[in-house]
């Protein structure tokens, strides 16, 4: 058995084929730490490719391309990019340091990637996201009406300033003991395997 933390935005298509890849791997548990993306971007000088290369069009379209190929390679079926990218994950990242807080992030996560990255939902939305909460059977009228309190916010920003701390600069970033990987690209590494070449 391994542990590995994991550090989320649901912002990333990438993140959600990390997420998808390393969940394949029997024996390998992954400790959900929520940062907002947009907070590491700007604590440590970094843009999103979108917005870095967005006047590289070969890249962006290369860039796409490989999103579809690894989730070709790995199966990953249900995948669709979000018509609604980039969506802003303030609200639903604050909503993640409720789920944090009340011990539900095993049902809280997977419910959020899946509206963002299979059903293509613009979690932005208050109402969007109490509706994919409560249809995952948590409360979510009441999780993203906490979003609003201070403790919530504070929690979010002192997150993601320890991300930040750690050695962060984008997502998906997980760590084995004190080794940080970056990128999916590093999947196979803790034995994620393609099942299509």
């Amino acid at each position: 058995m391994k542990t590995i933390e994991f550090y989320y935005d649901f912002g990333s298509p990438n993140v959600y084929l990390a997420w998808k890849a390393l969940s394949q791997v029997d024996g390998l548990t992954l400790d959900l730490k929520p940062a907002l993306i947009g907070g590491i971007f700007k604590g440590t000088n970094n843009q999103p490719p979108w917005q870095a290369f967005a006047g590289v069009p070969a890249k962006m379209h290369y860039m796409m391309a490989e999103i579809r190929r690894f989730a070709t390679m790995y199966g990953l079926s249900d995948f669709k990019m979000n018509p609604h990218f980039p969506v802003n994950t303030l609200l639903a990242m604050r909503t993640a340091m409720v789920a944090h807080a009340d011990g539900v992030e095993d049902r809280f996560f997977p419910a959020v990637q899946i509206a963002m990255w299979e059903t293509g939902q613009d979690v932005s939305q208050m109402d969007v996201l109490a509706g994919v909460l409560n249809d995952a059977g948590l409360p979510g009228t009441d999780m993203v009406a906490r979003t609003q309190g201070p403790e919530i916010k504070q929690a979010l920003m002192d997150a993601t300033q320890a991300a930040i701390d750690r050695g962060l600069f984008g997502l998906p970033t997980w760590f084995d003991q004190a080794d940080m990987y970056f990128g999916k690209d590093n999947c196979w590494m803790f034995g994620a395997q393609p099942t299509n070449r």
